[in-house]
């Protein structure tokens, strides 16, 4: 009797071991009929729920502190075929030098671009718009009046006449319209400057994460072809595909394709005005202009196939542009590339 005794004991242990080894692996999911439905990936008491995606620009990354890089681009006759790389530029000004042809300022921030060009020597009132985007200046030479206020407001400029490894030229091109650079070496040159690589100023305009539909707004036009004059062998038209809400931008009659990738540029935003140009009477004038782009005056905000009536002002030459609508309010700008035009005075602007 005290033998079965013993036997019966040994056998409860064994059972009790297996029942404590087969809890320990499978976590009760044998015995606990809540677990076994499923209901084991509930959230445990101590984790959070994923904090919500905040969405973000496309345009710019609003939380990089990187300084933006403006570029002079050529845009005489001979150097259109040969652009490259403006499709990465978040704003490009078009503003008239002498005899009637435009250059381009490309601002880039946070790009990566393998190929920029041509870039084209300096004008001084082109300086404004870098000091309003807090940018360092590149270009390949200069006009006298240029040079010298890059010098005596100690301007962070990149050169060519300089600083020759920040560029390259393209033998099967023709000079003065074959000078090239790329990101990579704009950064190599800043750093080799000892310039500052950081900014603490906000980006020029006032994107916005929704889409903006000027339809919707007071004083909205329709514009769906723009046509903006500076002078009678310079014209820009831009065409809207409404498909890709973007407007398709040409020059002097053609299509503006980027030769390296062979696509036509195209923008998201197009902010258009007119300011009073004349010409340079000191340091070596030669047709070289001066531009009242200090003050205020009025303009257009076009986007997604509209355009709204709004203000412009600039107080000093280093302060930011600000653009508002009629009711005083500063635009909101579409995510996206900006064209800025800014036109002779008098000349000739259509929006149908």
């Amino acid at each position: 009797m005290k033998k079965k005794r013993i036997i019966i004991i040994v056998i409860l242990l064994m059972l009790g071991l297996l029942s404590y080894y087969i809890y320990d692996q499978y976590g009760g999911r044998l015995f606990n009929k809540q677990n076994h439905t499923g209901n084991n990936d509930k959230q445990k008491p101590n984790e959070k729920d994923p904090e919500p995606e905040i969405p973000k620009l496309q345009i710019v990354d609003m939380d990089s502190n990187t300084r933006p890089i403006a570029v002079m681009i050529d845009n005489n006759a001979s150097a259109i075929p040969h652009h490259k790389g403006l499709s990465d530029a978040y704003i490009i000004y078009e503003i008239v030098v002498e005899g009637g042809i435009s250059r381009l300022f490309a601002i880039y921030k946070d790009a990566k671009t393998e190929e920029i060009g041509p870039v084209r020597s300096a004008r001084h009132y082109f300086l404004d718009y870098a000091f309003e985007n807090d940018a360092v200046y590149v270009h390949f030479g200069h006009s006298p009046k240029a040079i010298a206020e890059i010098n005596t407001l100690k301007v962070n400029s990149i050169n060519g006449i300089y600083y020759d490894p920040a560029f390259w030229r393209d033998k099967n091109i023709k000079k003065p319209h074959n000078a090239f650079t790329s990101m990579e070496r704009l950064n190599n040159a800043i750093t080799k400057k000892k310039y500052r690589a950081t900014t603490e100023e906000e980006v020029l305009l006032n994107y916005s994460i929704e889409a903006i539909e000027l339809n919707e707004v007071e004083n909205a036009i329709l514009a769906n072809n723009i046509t903006v004059e500076y002078s009678s062998s310079n014209v820009v038209n831009y065409e809207y595909d409404p498909t890709n809400k973007v407007y398709k931008r040409y020059t002097r009659g053609k299509p503006h394709v980027d030769e390296g990738t062979k696509e036509q540029y195209t923008f998201k935003n197009i902010i258009v005005y007119q300011v009073k140009n004349f010409p340079l009477q000191v340091l070596g004038g030669s047709g070289r202009q001066d531009l009242a782009n200090t003050g205020s005056g009025e303009g257009y905000y076009i986007t997604n196939g509209y355009a709204i009536p709004i203000t412009w002002k600039k107080n000093t030459r280093s302060s930011k542009t600000i653009y508002k609508d009629l009711n005083g309010e500063e635009i909101k700008i579409n995510d996206g590339s900006t064209f800025i035009n800014i036109q002779p005075q008098g000349k000739k602007l259509e929006l149908e």
